[in-house]
């Protein structure tokens, strides 16, 4: 299973790349969404986990430009953020989010939530 990583913060991304490796996931990163946006139109990926607050383009309208790919309309996009209020998870949602995990992840449920997201997209076309 190959997982984009798009986050700015190394110590964010060391931590969530050492995880996901550990249950060997191949892990592609980007440390802006823009870098994301060009790793997604060069590798199919089974799920991108995609942090909101990113310089420039925020992941938002990352998740936007990803989703109105065809190849990647069916690809699972998990947000990471700090933000978990309710008017942020909507916004999450409403950009084309299929889920989202607030910071600081926790080991058990984010592991949880890759392995359902990567089996669920299996099944999809």
């Amino acid at each position: 299973m190959k997982i984009l990583v798009i986050e700015d913060t190394p110590a964010n991304m060391r931590l969530v790349t050492d995880i996901l490796e550990r249950e060997a996931y191949t892990v592609y990163q980007a440390e802006t969404a823009e870098k994301g946006i060009e790793l997604a139109q060069e590798i199919m990926f089974d799920l991108i986990l995609m942090d909101i607050c990113l310089p420039v383009m925020d992941g938002l309208a990352a998740t936007r430009i990803l989703k109105g790919f065809d190849h990647m309309k069916h690809t699972p996009i998990i947000a990471l953020t700090a933000h978990a209020m309710k008017e942020d998870q909507e916004a999450i949602f409403a950009a084309g989010c299929d889920a989202y995990m607030a910071k600081p992840i926790r080991y058990k449920p984010f592991l949880e939530m890759i392995k359902q997201h990567c089996t669920d997209n299996k099944d999809r076309p």
